[in-house]
């Protein structure tokens, strides 16, 4: 589980807000005069529009027309790979302030869309038409910049998605998964780390390749150990540096 103990609350210090950077846009010559980030880019092109999507629904099938490109507002969004065997492996798992459906603009292909993409959450987002990103790309340097960001940090959650499916071992599995999301999706409060998702046992097995019988079995093992509560589909990870010790 190396590098999934490392900042387990969303909330750093720095006052990070996720990985839509800001960029100063250029202005009078090229002095910059404010900020604009990635949702105030999106918001701007001609065709956004806010979508929101109920848990487990899909937002686009492998193979779909690549027509828009997304900014996760709010929610979690699974992305996920279906594999001739027919076994369904989750690649990312997206927080607020994601970036995704943008790898059309770097490939030129009209349907690139490699990832089954579902709202592991209700989910809201801003979405614009790939062609109005392009065009804004063409127009600006500085916007295709904070799109390169924003694909840079979905490819490091993917990276850390799989550094988790990497452990045979599902008990270690799961403590993997459940530190990533207390990194991404954490809250700090007095008893811990609380997950800021609704989670069910079987929205667990499916994000990790496992069953709700054996989610449901290694989570109570976690709750006798004292090392996690579960309070109305919520989890708390008391001590995400204990957990990651005991199971490494």
């Amino acid at each position: 589980m190396v590098g999934a103990t490392r900042g387990f609350s969303r909330y750093s210090a720095s006052g990070a807000a996720g990985p839509a950077g800001t960029l100063p846009p250029p202005g009078a010559g090229g002095s910059p005069v404010a900020h604009t980030t990635l949702l105030e880019v999106i918001r701007g092109l001609a065709g956004s529009t806010t979508e929101t999507v109920e848990r487990g629904k899909t937002i686009f099938f492998p193979g779909d027309p690549a027509e828009k490109v997304y900014l996760l507002r709010r929610g979690a969004v699974r992305l996920s790979r279906v594999y001739e065997s027919g076994e369904e492996i989750t690649v990312a798992l997206l927080r607020e302030n994601s970036l995704f459906g943008v790898l059309s603009l770097l490939t030129g292909q009209r349907s690139d869309r490699f990832y089954h993409a579902i709202a592991f959450t209700r989910v809201e987002m801003v979405t614009a038409p790939a062609t109005s990103v392009r065009r804004a790309i063409e127009a600006d340097a500085s916007v295709g910049l904070l799109m390169l960001q924003g694909l840079s940090s979905r490819i490091l959650q993917t990276e850390t998605m799989i550094e988790t499916l990497t452990h045979r071992d599902m008990s270690s599995r799961l403590v993997s998964f459940l530190l990533v999301l207390c990194r991404d999706f954490g809250v700090p409060g007095s008893e811990g780390i609380t997950i800021d998702l609704r989670l069910s046992h079987q929205a667990i097995a499916e994000a990790i390749g496992s069953t709700r019988v054996t989610i449901t079995r290694l989570l109570g093992d976690l709750r006798n150990a004292g090392l996690v509560q579960i309070d109305r589909k919520k989890i708390t990870v008391f001590d995400p540096l204990a957990l990651a010790k005991r199971f490494s």
